[in-house]
């Protein structure tokens, strides 16, 4: 499964949301910087959805705001 992420850094609490057109917003408290804000969204993701991070890949936008963000995990626990 594949879903879009619009990624907002440097908030005051780490939350993922999902808004009312079925896209996701994620609030980071890591700043963009050295990968940071990215492994606290893989992290986020994994913990939202309930799998490891391993299974959890930023297939495409990794340095811009809105990414692409792969789960690999069986589909019965979504």
């Amino acid at each position: 499964m594949v879903i879009q992420v619009k990624v907002k850094p440097g908030a005051r609490v780490s939350a993922l949301t999902q808004l009312d057109d079925g896209a996701w917003v994620a609030q980071l408290k890591s700043p963009p910087v050295d990968g940071k804000a990215n492994a606290e969204l893989i992290a986020l993701v994994a913990k939202a959805f309930g799998c490891h991070r391993a299974d959890v890949t930023i297939k495409g936008g990794a340095s811009g705001r809105t990414k692409w963000v792969q789960i690999e995990t069986d589909d019965a626990r979504l």
